[in-house]
């Protein structure tokens, strides 16, 4: 195993890739290209600027944008220096914006282009305002500046701050460390994974929101592995496309946007055979659909991610070699713990649960966070003594380690007693023929406290016929669990990563409850 799948620290990651890469491009976008050569100096030309402005190790930085070649410059300098950046959602609404900026403590503001404007009335209300620097002045004022001499960033320095969405409540500071982000990568290499084993013309496509692990995760993958990383600004069928012609082997996509490239007119037409690794997560993925994405893509190995903000990513992993065409047990699962991490299923006592049983999904690893900034309770809810991270999920292990994801604790239904979790409905109701997509919630009831109700998106030309959707699900689970309700959608509310806001559903039925489901 090579010196730099050893490296816990982005100074010493940039320094190599600079030494033994030089000219290996590391970061395209709309044609500029920027080898590793130059990353390591523009990283120390924008550490300077960091230190122009005062920036300390610790100190924070924010972005406001969307995918960008910049961030990645700044997220790399930030790493070296131990300056933490982060990442604030594009799509989020103003007061969402200045909530997690003022939260962070920001002395800098970098605004992508089209941002400026929001970035600095978000700013201007602040005490001490931050400063607001646009995408073109930043480098220009990169350019312009003497690579700087520092003090490198340790293992355990605090470098990125994604906040988590949430499903009540503020969204908190989720702080990644150097090791945090580079840490099973050893693991992963020394187990000779082969998605792991990168090949110097690899390519990773990042088309994710760079605001959440999806985005910011797969530059950390691409730099930290020496290849290149081609940034799109957004998420785009057609966007994914281009990618294959310009030699993306590997990428991250969440279901249903695997379910708009394939379904693009251009897919049949565009040449698949050199991409390598399709990871997919948020979700697992129905069997129709897989069918099709791999007469799609062929010469393609899928593998299911699951991992959270606070796990920096992916922790289980579902490998090619468990999907199959003609659907499988383990395909219902996410996989089992990758290399160097641990998972474990406990009750509510806090023990390990015997196998087969739903209890919390638990996690060992050195990804995880060290916590939640400046929100000890918060963190200490999460993290128990023993450093197991309570993912809030509700699941089961088999016997060879395969956890099968039921549903979040939060999301589960309590109906006359009995438990119910929306994607064992969902996953019942999926395969109607009449129906696209659909998301399982709890409403209130006088009688049973919580009924189910299934929210559905039918195919396109086609109607949802409620009793023959509610037969069809009674022959597939529980009486209890089947919904009492059908409501037909024009489309589910999702986040910027693909994942169903189930609140946003919920909330005209508990609207002037007094117990609200969250």
């Amino acid at each position: 195993m090579s010196d730099q799948h050893n490296y816990l620290t982005y100074d010493e990651i940039l320094r190599h890739w600079a030494e033994h890469r030089p000219r290996s491009i590391a970061t395209e976008q709309d044609g500029r290209c920027i080898d590793f050569g130059a990353l390591e100096e523009l990283t120390r030309r924008t550490i300077g600027l960091f230190q122009d402005h005062g920036l300390v190790k610790g100190d924070r930085i924010a972005w406001l944008g969307k995918n960008s070649d910049l961030y990645a410059v700044l997220f790399a300098a930030a790493g070296r220096m131990g300056v933490v950046i982060a990442p604030v959602g594009w799509r989020l609404a103003p007061p969402e914006v200045a909530y997690i900026v003022k939260d962070t403590q920001a002395r800098l503001v970098f605004a992508g282009e089209g941002f400026l404007d929001t970035a600095q009335a978000v700013a201007a209300p602040l005490s001490p305002a931050p400063e607001v620097i646009g995408e073109q002045r930043a480098w220009e004022m990169i350019l312009a500046r003497e690579p700087a001499e520092y003090d490198p960033a340790g293992p355990d320095d605090g470098v990125l701050q994604l906040y988590t969405s949430g499903t009540t409540g503020n969204p908190k500071g989720v702080v990644l460390s150097n090791a945090n982000l580079l840490s099973l990568r050893r693991d992963a290499v020394a187990a000779e994974l082969p998605w792991s084993m990168h090949q110097t013309d690899d390519c990773i496509l990042v088309a994710m929101p760079v605001a959440h692990i999806g985005g910011t995760g797969l530059i950390n993958i691409a730099i930290a592995s020496g290849v290149r990383a081609l940034i799109q600004a957004e998420f785009s069928p057609e966007g994914v496309l281009d990618g294959m012609d310009q030699g993306v082997t590997q990428m991250f996509i969440v279901p249903a946007a695997l379910q708009m490239v394939i379904q693009h007119p251009r897919a049949a037409k565009t040449d698949f055979s050199g991409f390598r690794y399709l990871m997919y997560g948020a979700a697992p993925i129905p069997l129709d659909l897989l069918r099709e994405a791999v007469q799609t893509m062929p010469a393609t190995g899928f593998l299911q991610a699951y991992g959270m903000t606070e796990t920096t990513g992916t922790i289980a992993l579902l490998p090619p070699e468990d999907h199959t065409l003609e659907g499988n047990q383990r395909m219902r699962s996410a996989g089992k713990a990758v290399p160097g991490a641990e998972i474990a299923i406990l009750g509510p006592d806090g023990k390990e649960l015997p196998r087969g049983e739903i209890g919390e999904v638990a996690v060992r690893s050195p990804s995880n966070t060290a916590g939640y900034w400046h929100l000890p309770e918060a963190t200490e809810e999460t993290i128990d003594a023993d450093g197991w991270l309570h993912t809030g999920d509700a699941a089961f292990m088999d016997d060879d380690g395969y956890v099968y994801i039921q549903d979040r604790i939060k999301d589960m239904i309590i109906s006359g007693g009995e438990n119910v979790y929306p994607a064992e409905v969902e996953s019942a109701i999926y395969g109607h023929p009449a129906v696209a997509e659909v998301a399982v919630i709890g409403v209130p009831s006088e009688k049973w406290g919580e009924e189910v109700k299934a929210c559905i998106v039918a195919k396109p030309g086609m109607e949802v016929d409620q009793a023959d959707v509610l037969a069809w699900t009674r022959e597939r689970i529980a009486p209890y669990k089947v919904p009492k309700s059908v409501d037909v959608i024009p489309a589910l509310p999702r986040n910027p990563t693909g994942k169903i806001l189930r609140r946003e559903l919920r909330k005209p039925y508990w609207e002037g409850q007094e117990r609200q489901v969250s």
